[in-house]
């Protein structure tokens, strides 16, 4: 019941389906995550005041880290031409990073498929 609560009310953000699956896979395997040891990070450009508001909403079990200036979005090749329906502009490509404790990146993630995507991190830190 609480995943279709979820799916329902996220759209109201304004954010489009593959978010919306991705955070419900997240959320749902969150523990899973914590018992690997691994630490969920969100990345966007969007403010502190949207990330803050979108969590409590929601009761994300992770942190969303607000990259205002792009500084993260960009050091990461993330940050870069998109197109929606015909229209050019810039944006934040979905990209999945897998860190290891030592700070390199173990696994790259460039295409997200939505409803696999959680489930194949989760894989990864086997």
């Amino acid at each position: 019941m609480e995943r279709e609560i979820r799916r329902s009310l996220i759209p109201r953000w304004g954010l489009r389906p593959i978010t919306e699956i991705t955070i419900d896979d997240l959320v749902d395997l969150c523990a899973e995550f914590k018992k690997r040891g691994a630490v969920i990070l969100g990345v966007s450009p969007d403010s502190v005041k949207s990330h803050d508001k979108f969590v409590k909403k929601f009761s994300l079990p992770f942190t969303l880290l607000a990259d205002e200036d792009k500084k993260i979005v960009e050091a990461y090749g993330v940050w870069g031409m998109k197109i929606f329906w015909g229209r050019k502009y810039l944006g934040t490509h979905r990209v999945t990073f897998l860190i290891g404790p030592d700070g390199r990146i173990k696994k790259i993630w460039p295409d997200v498929k939505p409803e696999e995507h959680a489930k194949e991190v989760l894989a990864a830190l086997e």
